[in-house]
């Protein structure tokens, strides 16, 4: 599985990416039929909290899928949006398979 990382307004980190890329192999592991991940991370200034952004998009047979989430902290919005795409993938693999 191919995973690319984007990055506004945030250097590029060795650990952000490890850390994507090891939640990211279970997708991957238990949605054989993902074959690629753009990963993307933005801080903005807010005044709130919040501010730190993650956005994945995958591609898989059928429309892309994206989520995203504005956290605390890089980590929070990472497994957020992970957890988000794992609602979205169960309901492609019903549709894949029903369909088959």
């Amino acid at each position: 599985m191919k995973t690319i990382f984007e990055y506004t307004n945030v250097t590029a980190s060795d650990r952000l990416e490890s850390f994507t890329i090891k939640k990211m192999k279970k997708i991957f592991d238990q949605y054989p039929f993902v074959i690629r991940g753009d990963v993307f991370f933005k801080k903005e200034n807010k005044n709130n909290e919040k501010g730190h952004i993650c956005g994945i998009r995958l591609s898989a047979p059928g429309p892309r899928l994206y989520a995203s989430s504005d956290e605390k902290n890089f980590e929070n919005a990472i497994s957020n949006t992970i957890d988000d795409l794992k609602d979205q993938l169960q309901k492609r693999k019903m549709k894949l398979y029903k369909s088959a």
